[in-house]
Formats: structure tokens, C-alpha cells, sequence
């Protein structure tokens, strides 16, 4: 029998540390290719044109009709669009696991993308918000903008501490997600960062729900290496990181039902998600950040267009 790995309370950042530096890295190579804004347009209706006025942002120039009219003018809208990104960030304590294939904890590259894609897209303007799914130290940060923006998400992501069994109270999820119901307009993008395992009963329907009033929802989904690809051999004991709950079994005979297993959770999550125009991606802390965040913003202008 294998032995059970000692439950961590701090969260173990690994070769992830230090988050600013690397979620500044992780921007950075974004910036480097074609995206860099989570993003385009700036409402859901066209209402028009107007003059151009000095100081008037150069992205609502209407080239075609300067050409027909010899005039700058501008595309204004009936309704502008809430621009904010809103990040729901799963703290509970199975995001505290790492396998010795990660470089860090499940949460900490949750992290790591969490602010990158708020780095993203403070730079381009738009306000960022951060809530929790458990956790705890946790701090909730209402949608912000500007220079000092940035510093406070970081620092609500350095200071939580994973904890909290979930499974059972979806008041947990209630909690996180009341705000972005009350104070997120339409078009704004709301990430839910989580391996989605062990939710409370319901999550997926509460999530979905947040994107009937037009707003732009993609779940990525954190797992282990070890998770995702079930590579344990032989007899084995595992523990529930929530629960404590303690299961021996041999890994080889039930490698493929778990497998599957999994493949039907994510697919429930796609499929419902994808009835909005959600999206999921799905990702484990072994990969690539760069690539995951720019995965993610084609997933939101897919949502967009």
C-alpha cells in the first residue's frame, strides 16, 4: 500500500513562487503573440455616429464612413457593456494538492492564471474583481480598476490559505456568486478557476445561471497531473482532501472507470456551459500558463462573437 501524503494547510506555491514575478511572465509572453485584450467592442447595440471630438478613443473611428464622408466620425452605441473581469477562485482544500509531477499546488497555478488574465486585462482598461470558492485568509475584492489595481489582486491570491469541505453547503457558492449577480452587467467575463471536483450539488446550475443576463462565463479547470491521468499502479490508499475519507483499492483495475468518471464531470460542464455560449478549458498545473491564458481569451472572444 502507498502511503497517504500529509494534508498541507499553507499552500504549497513550489516552483510557482514568487506569484508577481511569475504572473507578470505569464502576461507578458500573452502580450507577446496576438492577444492582448480579453476582449474587443464596447456595446451591444450600434446607435449611430457622432463627430469626433479630441480625446475620443481611436478604436470607434468609423474608417468606412470617413471614407464615404470625408468626416472622422465616431460609432457610438445604445448600451455600453460591463468590461469587468470577474475571477471566482476555488480555495477549498482539494485545491491544495500536489503530486511530485506538479510544479506547485493545484490553487497556486489557478493563481498564476488568475493574475495574469487580470494583468491582462487591467492593462487594457477594464476593472477586476476577485471571489471565493472556500478558503481560507481569503479577501474578496469588489471589480477595481487603475494602477494599484494589480498589487491588491495579488495580494488576495498570496494571502489565501485553501480549507473548507464544500460538498454538501451550496450557500458556499451562493455567497460567491450573489455579488457577480447584484453588480456585474451584461458583457462582463466571469472566470470560475477550480478542478470542479467535489462542488456542492448545484454549482454547475448556479454558474450557468449567471450567464443568462448576457454575461461572458468560462470555467477552467485545474487538475494534477496525477488527477488528470490517473497514474498510480497496484494497491493503493487514498484520502479525500475535504472529507478525510480514506479508500483502498487497486489503482489498475479502476483506472478506467475513474477516467471516464472524469470525462463525464467535464463534459456535464461543457455541455451546459456551452447552451449560453460558456466555454470550458481544461488544464492541469503541469502545463504551459502562457498558453492555458491565451486558450482562455480565444475562449472569451469565442463567447463574444
Amino acid at each position: 500500500m502507498s502511503q497517504l501524503t500529509p494534508l498541507r494547510r499553507a499552500l504549497d506555491w513550489g516552483k510557482l513562487a514568487p506569484l508577481r514575478i511569475r504572473a507578470r511572465t505569464v502576461a507578458d509572453g500573452v502580450y507577446a503573440g496576438r492577444h492582448r485584450s480579453l476582449k474587443r467592442g464596447g456595446g451591444i447595440e450600434f446607435g449611430g455616429h457622432r463627430g469626433y471630438v479630441p480625446g475620443d478613443d481611436l478604436r470607434w473611428l468609423d474608417h468606412r464612413a470617413f471614407m464615404r464622408h470625408d468626416r472622422l466620425l465616431i460609432r457610438e452605441f445604445e448600451t455600453e457593456t460591463d468590461r469587468s473581469l470577474r475571477l471566482i477562485i476555488d480555495a477549498t482544500q482539494s485545491m491544495a494538492f500536489r503530486s511530485e509531477k506538479a510544479p506547485g499546488a493545484k490553487l497556486a497555478y489557478a493563481a498564476v492564471l488568475g493574475a495574469a488574465l487580470a494583468r491582462v486585462a487591467l492593462a487594457s482598461g477594464d476593472p477586476v474583481a476577485v471571489d471565493w470558492i472556500g478558503g481560507e485568509h481569503r479577501k474578496p475584492l469588489p471589480a477595481t480598476g487603475g494602477r494599484e489595481a494589480f498589487e491588491r489582486v495579488l495580494n488576495a491570491l498570496e494571502t489565501v490559505v485553501p480549507g473548507g469541505d464544500f460538498t454538501t453547503d451550496i450557500g458556499s457558492v451562493e455567497r460567491s456568486m450573489a455579488p457577480i449577480s447584484r453588480h456585474a452587467r451584461r458583457g462582463s467575463v466571469v472566470v470560475l478557476l477550480s478542478d470542479l471536483i467535489d462542488l456542492p450539488d448545484g454549482t454547475l446550475e448556479r454558474f450557468a445561471a449567471l450567464g443568462a443576463q448576457g454575461r461572458i462565463l468560462v470555467a477552467v479547470q485545474v487538475l494534477d497531473p496525477v488527477e488528470r491521468h490517473f497514474t498510480f499502479e497496484g494497491p493503493v490508499r487514498l484520502r479525500s482532501s475535504e472529507r478525510g475519507d480514506v479508500v483502498e483499492t487497486d489503482a489498475t483495475a479502476v483506472r478506467a472507470s475513474y477516467l471516464e468518471a472524469l470525462q463525464r464531470l467535464t463534459q456535464s460542464w461543457s455541455d451546459r456551459l456551452a447552451v449560453g455560449g460558456g466555454r470550458v478549458v481544461s488544464t492541469t498545473s503541469s502545463d504551459e500558463p502562457v498558453q492555458v491564458v491565451r486558450d482562455i481569451m480565444a475562449s472569451i472572444r469565442g463567447a463574444v462573437l
